[in-house]
């Protein structure tokens, strides 16, 4: 299985980019990672929140395929331990998952139109994040998953 997490919006702090570096090197060790950043709407002070989600709703159907098992990271979404997580992210793999997409989310939300495309929602936590914090937080997690998997010791209860 393969995984791609894709985001809007590059990250100018060189301090989140390095974290995410790191934490995508150590995931690629486990399985086929990619990070992919859409670039940013030009332009949208003319734009409604309605109007800005649809054009990034574009952007990211660009990004995936039909086979694809798509999750949004949203607020709404189901929370997980991190074992917990883990053996979710296992019952992927064993499905036969050929790729599984996460999308972080945009500051506005997502379209109703991406929701409805979706199989499922993750909340990482009750509390909220900038959406350049969260990258590397969860990439971080995405690793953490893997080590707990393979039974390494990197995850301690």
């Amino acid at each position: 299985m393969k995984i791609l997490v894709l985001a809007i919006g590059k990250t100018d702090e060189q301090w989140v980019q390095e974290a995410l570096l790191i934490y995508s090197k150590r995931l690629q060790h486990y399985l086929p990672f990619e990070f992919e950043v859409i670039s940013d709407l030009k332009n949208t002070k003319n734009l409604s929140e309605a109007q800005q989600k649809e054009k990034e709703k574009a952007l990211i159907l660009k990004k995936i395929n039909p086979t694809d098992k798509v999750v949004m990271l949203d607020e709404k979404g189901k929370e997980y331990r991190s074992v917990e997580f883990a053996k979710h992210l296992q019952q992927h793999m064993n499905s036969g998952v050929k790729r599984l997409v996460f999308i972080i989310g945009v500051p506005y939300g997502f379209s109703p139109e991406l929701y409805t495309k979706a199989q499922g929602k993750l909340a990482l936590s009750k509390m909220t994040f900038s959406h350049q914090i969260i990258r590397p937080f969860f990439v971080e997690q995405l690793y953490r998953a893997m080590t707990i998997i393979k039974n390494k010791p990197y995850h301690h209860e």
